[in-house]
């Protein structure tokens, strides 16, 4: 376990800040709508819908803080994983499903380095903040965390989810975490992708229109 580095949000147990960012008017204890406090008219006008998307950025020590309270409140937890670096209709629909399996869904990316080490150095196209980002303005999502290493067990093992959610692409036995969820009396779902939806395919495509192919 690493040191904690400083005293402004850094996870002991990451390199990647945790981004929390005071909004007037909101309780950011929580990223449950049904929990903030109504702001005013004015206020409104002046918040971006940014800020609470990045708000939903957490490191690793901090959101298992807060998953433990959901669970304290008798919430059910899922998690699901991934490098999610250009957002298609395919995912929106896939974190859809996984939301509708408990109360929190919480969404582990691959960080950059992580996502080089697998698709190779053109990869990723977005950083991992602003993968983050975009997949904290989806109602469906409730906390984004980012892990370095090749597989999200240890995040798996720490957050300690209620369900664990994966593509359909993976067979059960391949499912990371497997073993350690059902272990704790939690379950294992896989979702199968919508056809015809492929990160993959877009960049292949927008290379090629790039280069006249298309």
């Amino acid at each position: 376990m690493r040191p904690e580095k400083d005293g402004h949000g850094s996870d002991p147990e990451s390199d990647h800040p945790a981004v929390n960012v005071p909004v007037p008017g909101y309780d950011i204890s929580c990223a449950d709508p049904t929990r903030m406090a109504a702001p005013t008219t004015h206020e409104k006008l002046r918040i971006p819908l940014t800020i609470l998307a990045r708000d939903k950025i957490k490191g690793r020590a901090e959101l298992g803080t807060l998953l433990e309270r959901l669970r304290d409140d008798g919430k059910r937890v899922v998690f699901t994983n991934g490098c999610f670096d250009l957002l298609h209709p395919g995912h929106v629909r896939y974190l859809e499903s996984a939301r509708s399996y408990g109360d929190a869904l919480v969404v582990a990316i691959n960080s950059d380095a992580s996502v080089r080490s697998l698709k190779g150095p053109d990869r990723p196209i977005q950083s991992e903040l602003d993968r983050g980002e975009i997949l904290g303005s989806l109602s469906c999502v409730d906390f984004v965390t980012v892990f370095d290493e090749p597989t999200p067990l240890e995040t798996i093992e720490a957050l300690r989810p209620d369900v664990l959610v994966k593509g359909g692409d993976w067979t059960r036995d391949q499912i990371v975490g497997r073993d350690f969820v059902e272990s704790a009396g939690g379950r294992v779902i896989a979702i199968e992708f919508e056809d015809g939806y492929s990160t993959t395919s877009i960049v292949d495509r927008i290379r090629g229109i790039g280069e006249g192919v298309l």
